[in-house]
């Protein structure tokens, strides 16, 4: 399932590669509070209480979602996949297709954004022990793929301002996670 961009319904595509025009997808750690990490039963019960009122689930949903989708409309994307909503982990067999397509899903999306809540917009990435390298992002198990399959990574700050896109924070990021600049930049 994919989310429109314009409204966060739900949509059901066959193939990552049959979403029309390309997509965007979110990078992100899930936190403990339920309100940031919306599941998809959460998303189909706002689109369902939604229809009801009149209101756009856009405008329901949690900020992380919304947020996404913000972005990824203002970049012309009609599409987001995230995984917290986007996956019916209630069925074993979807699970399962999503964990094993996830890195072809990241390797073709349009762009990743990639939101470091535990990241302030003014803290300078390149400086030591800078908040951008301590970020939980990088220690996490899908960080390598999600930083390598997508050709185009932008950051967000917690405030959702741009930090930088994965080719201008190339050395921090080498730095913080041990991937060679060549492998980021693929310039091998």
């Amino acid at each position: 399932m994919w989310l429109s961009t314009k409204t966060a319904e739900l949509h059901y595509f066959t193939d990552s590669a049959v979403v029309t025009q390309g997509y965007a997808i979110l990078s992100h750690t899930w936190t403990q509070d339920p309100a940031d990490e919306q599941t998809f039963q959460d998303i189909q019960s706002i689109i369902k209480e939604c229809k009801n009122t009149g209101r756009s689930p856009r405008d329901c949903v949690g900020e992380k979602i919304r947020k996404s989708c913000e972005i990824a409309e203002r970049d012309g994307y009609e599409w987001i996949w995230i995984d917290s909503c986007c996956i019916d982990r209630t069925s074993s067999t979807e699970l399962s297709e999503a964990i094993n397509s996830m890195f072809n899903w990241y390797a073709l999306a349009e762009v990743c954004y990639v939101y470091l809540e535990d990241v302030p917009y003014a803290d300078a990435p390149a400086a030591e022990n800078s908040k951008f390298q301590r970020a939980r992002w990088h220690s996490r198990g899908w960080t390598l793929q999600e930083l390598l399959a997508p050709a185009f990574v932008t950051f967000y700050s917690k405030e959702w301002k741009t930090i930088g896109t994965k080719y201008d924070l190339r050395e921090p990021l080498s730095e913080c996670t041990g991937i060679g600049v060549e492998y980021l930049t693929r310039k091998m």
